[in-house]
């Protein structure tokens, strides 16, 4: 797309060229919009697979470090365990440091 207007511009009377100049533009400003739009919804998802990888660790670090998690517990307690962990995960932490490498400017 940004070669395109090099090719076009030769060829175009002098009359037309201002029309094709803002043509040009305004089909590269529509796709670095587009392009953007991509980018922070690749982004949120990026962060939420890095909130869930964060937090898997930490369970898994945490039933590694009591040994073997009993097979009878209530569900209601390891689903109190989950949240916990998923809070001290440090997720939120670790992301607000990695987002401005990622983040376009």
């Amino acid at each position: 797309e940004i070669n395109r207007i090099n090719q076009v511009l030769p060829n175009t009377t002098s009359s037309q060229k201002t029309a094709e100049i803002q043509q040009w533009m305004e089909s590269v400003t529509y796709r670095m919009s587009h392009y953007k739009g991509e980018h922070i919804r690749l982004l949120k998802e990026a962060t939420t697979l890095l909130e869930l990888a964060l937090w898997k660790a930490k369970i898994d670090e945490k039933e590694d470090s009591l040994g073997k998690v009993k097979a009878k517990r209530v569900k209601i307690d390891n689903q109190s365990k989950r949240n916990e962990r998923r809070i001290t995960s440090g997720a939120n932490i670790v992301i607000k440091n990695v987002l401005p490498f990622l983040e376009l400017k």
